[in-house]
C-alpha cells in the first residue's frame, strides 16, 4: 500500500504523489473473487443446460476441471516450491482406490462419497508426509528419480495385492459414476482459492525463497524442511482429492490409469501454463485438455505433440528475436489482467 506524504500537522507535502491509492480491503478482493466463481459457475450451468456445451463436452469439462486441481497442487510443489517431483500420480491413486472402497463398502449415499473423497485426500496427504520426511532432503534430478520411484511403487503395490481388495490389474468397478459438474467445479474453486491463498501468505513467500535460493532463504531464519515438507503435503492431499473425484468420473479403475505417463500429463500442465504461475495452470489444463479431444483417435500422437508443445513454450519464453519478444509482448496476462486481481489492489 503506498503511503502519502505528510507533514506533522498532518496536510499533504510538496511532491507527494496525488493519485495514491489505498489497497484493496481483503474483505472486499474475497467478495469479488466469490462473485467471480459463482458467476463463472452459473454461466457455464447455463450453457450445459441450454445445451450449448453438449453432453460430451459437458462430461469431458469435469475431466479439465478434475485435472486443474491435479496441476494447482503439482504447482504447489514444483513451479512455486521448486521441488521437483514425478510422483504425483500415485497419491492420485491413493485418493482413487480410497474413495472407490469406502462408495463399494457403504451405501454410495452423497455423505460417503464425500466422505470417501476426503478420507482419499487426507491419506494421500499423510503418505506425503511420511514420504516427504526422508526424500525432501534430496535436491533436483535425484528428488525427480525418488518420486518416479514411489509412484512406481504405489501403482505396482496396488496391482499385486490381492484381487479380492484392490482389484489387482483389473482394477475395480461396481460402482456408479458419481462426479458430478458441481462437484468438479468447486473441487477446483476450493484447490485454486487455497493454493492462491497460501501464495499471498508469508508461507508462500517463503516458499518462493526457497525455490529462488535455499541457502539465502535458509540465512533469512527460513524452516527449510517445514516450507517443503508442508508444501508436499498440501499439493498431495490435493492429487488425493482429485483423485476421487476420477474414480467417480470414470466408474472404473485401474493401476494402468496411474502409471508414469499420468505423471507426465500432470507436469504438461504446470509448464504449458507456467511453472509458479496459478493462472496458468488453470489455461494448461483447458488447452491440454481440447488437444486430447482432437487427439484421441489418434493417441500414438498425442507425446509427440506435448513435445512441440514444449518446444514452442521454451522458444516464446526466452527466444530474443523479434517475433518472439512480440509473442510475449502480446500475451502478457498482467496487461489484460483486470484491476482488482492485479498488484496496485494487493492481489498477486
Amino acid at each position: 500500500m503506498e503511503k502519502l506524504h505528510t507533514n506533522q500537522t498532518g496536510g499533504p507535502v510538496a511532491g507527494a504523489p496525488e493519485n495514491a491509492k489505498k489497497k484493496m480491503p481483503p474483505w472486499l478482493a474475497g467478495l469479488i473473487g466469490l462473485a467471480v466463481i459463482v458467476g463463472v459457475y452459473g454461466i457455464l450451468k447455463l450453457l450445459i443446460w441450454t445445451e450449448v456445451i453438449s453432453i460430451y463436452y459437458a462430461d469431458y469439462l469435469n475431466l479439465i476441471l478434475i485435472n486443474m486441481i491435479l496441476g494447482l497442487g503439482l504447482n504447489l510443489i514444483t513451479g512455486i516450491t521448486g521441488q521437483f517431483s514425478l510422483g504425483h500420480a500415485g497419491f492420485m491413486a491413493v485418493g482413487a482406490y480410497t474413495t472407490a472402497l469406502v462408495v463399494l463398502n457403504t451405501s454410495g449415499s452423497l455423505v460417503s462419497i464425500l466422505g470417501g473423497i476426503l478420507l482419499g485426500a487426507v491419506l494421500a496427504g499423510l503418505l506425503g508426509l511420511l514420504v516427504g520426511i526422508p526424500t525432501l532432503r534430496l535436491k533436483g534430478d535425484y528428488l525427480a528419480i525418488a518420486t518416479l520411484g514411489l509412484g512406481e511403487i504405489i501403482r505396482i503395490f496396488i496391482t499385486n495385492t490381492d484381487q479380492k481388495v484392490l482389484g489387482g490389474s483389473a482394477g475395480l468397478s461396481g460402482f456408479p459414476i458419481f462426479t458430478t459438474f458441481e462437484m468438479a467445479f468447486f473441487g477446483a474453486a476450493i484447490t485454486f482459492v487455497v493454493v492462491r491463498n497460501l501464495l499471498k501468505s508469508s508461507y508462500g513467500r517463503a516458499c518462493v525463497a526457497v525455490r529462488e535460493d535455499e541457502i539465502a532463504a535458509e540465512s533469512m531464519g527460513v524452516n527449510l524442511a517445514k516450507v517443503k515438507i508442508m508444501a508436499f503435503v498440501v499439493g498431495t492431499f490435493f492429487a488425493g482429492m482429485a483423485g476421487g473425484l476420477f474414480t467417480g468420473y470414470m466408474g472404473i479403475i485401474q493401476p494402468k490409469s496411474f502409471d508414469f505417463m499420468k505423471s507426465i500429463d500432470i507436469l504438461m500442465i504446470v509448464v504449458l501454463g507456467g511453472l509458479g504461475n496459478i493462472w496458468g495452470t488453470l489455461v494448461g489444463a483447458i488447452v491440454l485438455g481440447i488437444v486430447n479431444i482432437f487427439l484421441q483417435d489418434l493417441s500414438s500422437v498425442r507425446m509427440i505433440v506435448y513435445a512441440l508443445l514444449l518446444v514452442i513454450i521454451m522458444l516464446v519464453k526466452s527466444g530474443d528475436t523479434r517475433f518472439f519478444v512480440w509473442l510475449r509482448k502480446l500475451f502478457n496476462w498482467k496487461k489484460w489482467t483486470p484491476a482488482f486481481l492485479s498488484k496496485k489492489s494487493g492481489v498477486k
